[in-house]
């Protein structure tokens, strides 16, 4: 620590010393402390706070300055002799301090505090012995209530196409359906082509039939006139 440091931290120890004293006329002086902070080896940077704490309970603190902070710790007649810890930030050192009324011949203390963290001891592994008989079997123990139903799963995936199935066999035929309506008339066919001609036979024919007619009604006339007479 320099001598303007030094100077200063005994001015601060003078003032804290009258002031009390005066005020009060039994106060009793604190610890006063320079502490050079180190994390890893290297100086803690500017602004980290180092605490100081007696049996638990944080006594004093204050903030780091070119690697060093000024602790004031305060206290009565039951703190001297007990031992001070510090912590680093949230570190823990490795050195401890001892309070004494006014602070001590050597006011500068280093402290030290790793940030690596120490695996855990492994657990001795247990031997064990050598199992003994099998006890009997308990009572039976009364059912327990029934416990609450659990919230319904998630709902499953739909599950694959099944197999087309056989075709089936034929059914029987259905029954004749109702006669529909009748249909309206065709349109008349086409005339048909005239006949040929015939040759003169044909009206010999019909002349004859047409005598034959006459000879008939004239014999049928004879034969009613004659009944009539007679």
């Amino acid at each position: 620590m320099t001598k303007i440091k030094m100077f200063a931290l005994m001015a601060v120890a003078a003032l804290l010393l009258l002031f009390p004293a005066v005020a009060l006329g039994q106060q009793i002086p604190p610890h006063l402390s320079a502490v050079t902070a180190n994390v890893d080896g290297a100086p803690a940077s500017n602004g980290t706070v180092v605490t100081a704490w007696i049996d638990g309970s944080e006594v004093g603190s204050g903030e780091v300055t070119d690697g060093v902070a000024i602790l004031i710790i305060s206290g009565d007649a039951s703190f001297t002799g007990k031992t001070i810890s510090f912590k680093i930030g949230n570190l823990d050192s490795n050195e401890t301090d001892t309070w004494e009324q006014g602070g001590h011949l050597d006011p500068e203390i280093t402290i030290s505090a790793s940030s690596a963290v120490e695996a855990p001891t492994a657990a001795p592994t247990a031997v064990m012995a050598a199992a003994g008989p099998s006890g009997k079997d308990g009572d039976k123990g009364d059912k327990g209530n029934t416990g609450s139903a659990g919230a319904a799963g998630p709902s499953g995936k739909d599950g694959a196409d099944g197999k087309d199935g056989a075709g089936g066999s034929t059914g029987p035929a259905g029954s004749d359906g109702a006669a529909g309506p009748a249909g309206s008339d065709g349109t008349a066919g086409s005339a048909g082509t005239a006949g040929e001609a015939g040759g003169g036979g044909s009206g010999l024919a019909i002349f004859a039939l047409i005598l034959a007619i006459v000879a008939i009604a004239a014999a049928g006339y004879s034969i009613v006139m004659g009944r009539r007479t007679g």
